[in-house]
């Protein structure tokens, strides 16, 4: 059921409101790295000085060059780690677009839910970020130790985070958020079973930028397939 779930998100990726969002991700993420590119390479030229001496060597003029070089190569690479968990928390911000399109398509008789804050999305995806980074981060330690099982722990984990966030994301909007946080730990297996199929195309370059969104159109169809009847209108509290 959870890879039926799956293969008609799929079948919605080239819905127009998908891409918009998908767009939105990506493009401020570009932006949000380019401006830190900028600042860290102007900040870097400002504090090495143009020039010094040095004992038996004399004047050195091409450090800053140097520095300055050394620390776009060294964001550039960052941002190969950065790029898909900040452009995840970008598109999030924009994910109810994607489970209004989908039960638009596949649950017309619902009616519109209720949008969540935006100061309330942006600190769930602040949130949410910081998490992910952190909790893999933390897992290169065990990835080292066990690295037969590594692939494994790297499912486990993120699988976890992202049925987590995708599953109270789409919830949230018809429970409200103790009721998403109740039906997920009733569900658990499941939602951990949908974020480790989520979790598999993480390690395929431009691929995994469409996560976020085919995750939050699956979790839209697990969250439906599993709600109680008559428990899917419009939350009135939060």
């Amino acid at each position: 059921m959870i890879v039926t779930d799956a293969l008609r998100a799929l079948g919605q990726i080239g819905d127009p409101r998908f891409s918009r969002v998908l767009a939105r991700g990506i493009g401020l993420t570009v932006l949000l790295l380019v401006a830190v590119y900028v600042a860290v390479f102007y900040l870097v030229g400002w504090m090495v000085p143009d020039s010094f001496s040095l004992p038996w060597i004399g004047q050195v003029t091409w450090v800053d060059g140097l520095a300055s070089g050394a620390s776009l190569l060294l964001m550039m690479a960052l941002s190969v780690f950065l790029m898909v968990p900040v452009a995840s928390a970008f598109t999030s911000l924009f994910l109810d677009d994607v489970a209004d399109a989908v039960e638009a398509r596949h649950y017309p008789g619902l009616g519109p839910a209720p949008r969540v804050p935006w100061a309330e999305a942006l600190h769930d995806s602040v949130s949410f970020l910081g998490v992910l980074i952190a909790a893999n981060l933390g897992a290169l330690v065990l990835y080292l130790l066990l690295a037969p099982a590594a692939p494994l722990i790297f499912l486990a984990l993120n699988g976890y985070l992202l049925g987590r966030e995708y599953f109270q994301l789409v919830a949230i909007r018809r429970l409200g958020r103790s009721g998403a946080a109740a039906m997920r730990r009733r569900h658990a297996g499941q939602i951990w079973a949908a974020g480790a199929l989520m979790a598999l195309p993480l390690t395929i370059p431009l691929v995994n930028l469409l996560v976020p969104v085919l995750g939050a159109a699956t979790f839209t169809h697990l969250f439906h397939r599993l709600a109680p009847s008559g428990r899917t209108s419009p939350a009135s509290a939060r």
